[in-house]
């Protein structure tokens, strides 16, 4: 048997191999203490079954996240299964049986490096797209932003950043599901947005992290979700230069895209804590869940975080901050590392078709809240 995560977001530590199960530790983000986040291949006899125990389980970022977990597992790096696992509080356990001489496992199906390049090249062959890199992030990737849509001429401006936490995958499948939508010209809805909205996309916020098998931080181990009121090109450079462009262009709508390890559920965190939150803040807030509510039966508002107290939100987050500054609609969508316990699939799980799903039906929404702002 051999054990490797020598790759691109790999992560995971051989303990000892000897052990029955084999006994494997998930790396710390760097300069952090978060971790959770693990992607290796396993190599061994086809036919063969291995018991594996992730012994420091019960002491990640969100021990609750492996209660009703179950393994993402692929053959081929394109088609992602699930295989059951057991959380007994410590470690997390569970066995792979190969039908080929390796499977890779991951927290959730990884979107690679590769695969964002691809999507930004596949995104500009588009007239009605723009690139560009706004500045370099401590490991000397480049921040990109995609401008959809005439800038010039546009009555709305929406904000999609996505992935500000590298671990959270499922944001980028996310936003590639959203722009194959956005760009699909015989999509009705696309085509009315675009006749007089503008979209500044962000697919991926935290480039560095997302290579270096992180869950939750940059290369400096900056969660850059609490980086928002006062960031650095030191510290967290991916909020300075996005945070920097949204200042300059303004926007209407605010929207950012993450997933959450224990919900098994889809839905939306909003921005009722800022100041000066009033009624046409929640107006807006329930114009868009409604609307997403009848565009899809993955969506739902009945599981989700507490509501900020008015006055008592942290504007070092991303939604937080936008809603205050722009005085406008924020929201954080949240998926599921799991799946969704409304509609679940024995099979795959929450998955990156679902992810893709879940973007092409958030056009309707968005449309209804810019409605009410014409």
């Amino acid at each position: 048997m051999n054990i490797t995560s020598a790759f691109d977001s790999g992560n995971i530590e051989v303990v000892n191999s000897n052990a029955n199960p084999v006994e494997l530790a998930i790396r710390q983000d760097h300069n952090s203490d978060f971790y959770q986040w693990f992607h290796f291949r396993l190599e061994g006899e086809t036919g063969s079954s291995y018991a594996l125990r992730f012994v420091n389980a019960g002491k990640a970022a969100y021990p609750e996240g492996w209660e009703n977990y179950r393994v993402c597992a692929s053959y081929d790096r394109q088609h992602w299964f699930r295989i059951d696992s057991h959380f007994d509080g410590n470690s997390l356990d569970f066995t792979v049986t190969l039908d080929e001489p390796s499977i890779y496992l991951a927290y959730f199906a990884p979107y690679s490096w590769e695969r964002h390049l691809d999507l930004l090249a596949w995104a500009q062959s588009s007239d009605r797209v723009h690139l560009q890199s706004l500045g370099k992030t401590l490991d000397g990737r480049d921040m990109t932003l995609l401008t959809v849509g005439a800038a010039s001429s546009a009555k709305h401006r929406v904000w999609m950043i996505a992935r500000q936490h590298p671990g959270e995958t499922m944001a980028e499948w996310f936003v590639e599901g959203f722009l194959e939508a956005l760009l699909d010209e015989a999509n009705p809805t696309a085509r009315r947005l675009l006749a007089d909205t503008v979209f500044y996309v962000v697919p991926n916020m935290n480039p560095d992290g997302s290579v270096r098998g992180h869950l939750r931080t940059n290369a400096a181990g900056a969660n850059l979700n609490r980086e928002w009121l006062d960031p650095s090109m030191e510290r967290s450079p991916e909020v300075f230069l996005v945070r920097q462009k949204m200042l300059e262009l303004g926007g209407e709508l605010f929207l950012d895209i993450h997933g959450d390890e224990a919900l098994p559920y889809n839905f939306v965190a909003a921005c009722e804590g800022i100041p000066g939150y009033d009624d046409r803040h929640a107006k807006l807030e329930e114009t868009f869940k409604h609307a997403y509510l009848a565009a899809s039966p993955d969506f739902q508002i009945e599981h989700g975080y507490e509501r900020d107290n008015p006055g008592e939100a942290n504007l070092s987050i991303g939604t937080a901050w936008a809603g205050h500054q722009f005085r406008t609609l924020a929201l954080t969508l949240e998926m599921p590392f799991k799946d969704n316990d409304n509609l679940p699939d024995p099979l795959e799980g929450w998955s990156p078709a679902r992810c893709q799903q879940l973007a092409r039906d958030i056009l309707n929404p968005i449309r209804a809240v810019l409605k009410t702002l014409s």
